[in-house]
């Protein structure tokens, strides 16, 4: 007996159908993998297991070990055994670990308190399954990101769930979280939890699932046991068409030397007296693209803030640009020399999500569209459409806000904005993240027409394929110094991994 069925699930909203009579079913502790690209279907699906969409929102039915359950609430279906875990971290910062833990079911004693010995002894049980070693009573707001998820998971593990869903559990954690997550899984699987694992990283669902299913256009496409299935097969699956190269990276030739660093210094944020970034020199050459590679830590993030003049507190060392030191001392100082910055969250900085494709893509551009101080409304629509249709955004119009676009067409949206700017030199962090396969390809096409065009590329990406097919010189960080550059013919996982581990001075 399959211990979750959804059968016939179909939800509508305003004029689109998110899922067309979608079928599923999942065994007892197997690991269930659901692919496809951003806007299949595979969220929607899964808010209707979790009762964010209560039943009579949608047609179809959800059984338990055979049993008809209707989920009227989150909190219902947690009491059916429905474990979520959201690739968005929703933590309340300013409570301790202990509170997040167990906010909603504070467990009393027996004259009615709280009892908070109980708390702070389960939570250090919760955090040790998680292989987080700290005090639970210390606030999240105080942890990485990459530990927030990993409270997020002890939580959902208190639960003690029957199902288990994941969606795009790893996305900020580093490689040894990520492995600790797939022990965690499948000592899981071995208690008889299942899991649904919701992942873009198609070598993680080959790694940990049994069986994968695909989604596209919120229609069941496929259901193929792990072995029996290809890397090649699935993105066919997902996008519709095969997809000859993943990675079309051409060869350019590359000018003269566009922009060069010399010792950067950046302070450590949380460690006094110290440097993150620490003496770091490189050049970067016209049509190049200079791959920065190293662990979560490495300091990588926090050097292209430092170029771009989001953080200048405390920084040290020299830029220059096309051979003139910069002087620059603000992001907008920046974007007028010509420098563009793609950054690593594209929710929180990189657009603003309630405005339209049109107001953002003009964003760093407004004196082109304005005379004498006023918007030329008419000229803003006719560039916004130009450079919509250029880089292939998919939407209704330029007036679409750009929240309700897929995790692609925001990234275009983005790319779009810096490239009606005078774009000399274009920092790139993490520009794929939780973006599916097909959209993954545009993106990496659209560098390709950036690098042609002579526009000098500094690349940061924790995906270690996409770094290596993508980059034309590697410099890896660690302990924010760098010890490796390789060239294209001499780089290889095992070198980068090697010198990325390396510490100390």
């Amino acid at each position: 007996m399959h211990v979750l069925e959804m059968k016939n699930i179909t939800k509508r909203f305003i004029g689109v159908t998110a899922l067309d009579d979608v079928s599923i079913d999942v065994d007892e502790g197997e690991i269930m993998a659901i692919c496809g690209e951003n806007g299949a279907g595979k969220s929607t699906l899964m808010k209707i297991l979790s009762g964010s969409y209560v039943s009579g929102e949608y047609e179809g039915e959800i059984l338990l070990s055979g049993e008809k359950v209707h989920f009227n609430s989150t909190r219902d279906a947690e009491t059916h055994g429905i474990g979520m875990i959201y690739q968005e971290i929703s933590l309340h910062l300013d409570l301790s670990i202990a509170e997040n833990l167990f906010l909603g079911n504070l467990p009393l004693n027996r004259i009615g308190f709280i009892d908070w010995k109980k708390i702070y002894r389960m939570s250090a049980e919760a955090l040790e399954m998680v292989g987080l070693e700290i005090d639970p009573k210390q606030k999240a707001k105080t942890l990485s990101t990459s530990k927030q998820q990993l409270v997020t998971i002890a939580k959902a593990l208190l639960r003690k769930p029957k199902v288990l869903v994941l969606d795009e559990p790893t996305s900020a954690l580093t490689e040894s979280e990520t492995k600790n997550l797939f022990g965690i899984i499948m000592s899981l699987k071995k208690s008889k939890v299942s899991c649904l694992y919701i992942s873009h990283k198609l070598s993680e669902v080959f790694e940990i699932a049994d069986r994968v299913i695909v989604l596209r256009d919120g229609k069941f496409i496929s259901c193929r046991k792990i072995h029996e299935t290809t890397t090649e097969k699935m993105v066919e699956d997902m996008v519709g068409r095969k997809i000859e190269n993943m990675y079309p990276k051409e060869d350019v030739e590359q000018g003269e030397e566009v922009l060069r660093v010399e010792n950067l210094c950046v302070p450590h944020p949380y460690i006094k007296d110290s440097n993150i970034v620490d003496g770091v020199s490189f050049s970067l050459r016209k049509g190049e693209i200079l791959a920065l590679a190293g662990l979560v830590g490495a300091g990588r993030s926090e050097l292209l803030n430092a170029l771009f003049k989001v953080d200048t507190e405390g920084v040290t060392g020299e830029v220059w640009l096309e051979n003139k030191k910069l002087t620059a001392r603000t992001p907008s100082d920046m974007k007028n020399a010509g420098v563009g910055y793609l950054t690593e969250d594209r929710k929180v900085s990189g657009f603003i999500a309630g405005a339209a494709i049109r107001s953002n893509i003009t964003l760093a551009s407004l004196r082109k569209i304005t005379e004498k101080g006023f918007l030329r409304l008419k000229k803003e629509k006719r560039i916004a459409r130009e450079y919509a249709e250029k880089l292939t955004v998919k939407a209704p119009s330029v007036e679409t806000r750009v929240v309700n676009l897929s995790g692609g067409n925001q990234q275009k949206v983005i790319l779009a904005k810096w490239l009606l700017t005078d774009l000399k030199v274009l920092l790139l962090d993490e520009p794929t993240r939780g973006i599916d396969v097909g959209a993954k390809a545009e993106i990496y096409r659209l560098i390709n027409e950036l690098s042609k065009n002579g526009i000098g590329i500094i690349m940061v990406s924790s995906e270690m394929p996409e770094l290596i097919a993508m980059g034309d010189r590697f410099l890896v960080l660690s302990g924010g110094k760098i010890r490796a550059e390789y060239t294209k013919s001499e780089v290889n996982q095992e070198k980068i991994m090697k010198a990325a581990a390396v510490s100390g001075n």
